[in-house]
């Protein structure tokens, strides 16, 4: 199903060496955390419905409201509010 959805879209699927996690650990990290957060399941809603959570779950919470461990537990809006404004 996955490898067919690929073809349709003329996608070409990209893997690294089996068993290489650090690939791609940032989007993982953040798709798993996505995943969890917002409780997502397969097929919960429709294509539409799903960009429109997932647009408002990134925008309105996650850079805005959620806080950030690597930000000294801030959000990332404010965070950037603190950081200083270079000359």
């Amino acid at each position: 199903m996955y490898k067919q959805a690929l073809d349709r879209l003329q996608a070409v699927q990209s893997m690294s060496e089996k068993g290489e996690c650090w690939d791609n650990a940032v989007q993982e990290s953040f798709f798993a955390t996505l995943k969890t957060e917002m409780g997502l399941s397969e097929a919960q809603w429709g294509r539409a419905q799903t960009r429109t959570e997932v647009f408002e779950w990134i925008e309105v919470f996650y850079n805005r409201r959620r806080r950030h461990s690597s930000l000294g537990y801030r959000s990332p809006t404010a965070f950037e509010e603190q950081a200083p404004i270079p000359n």
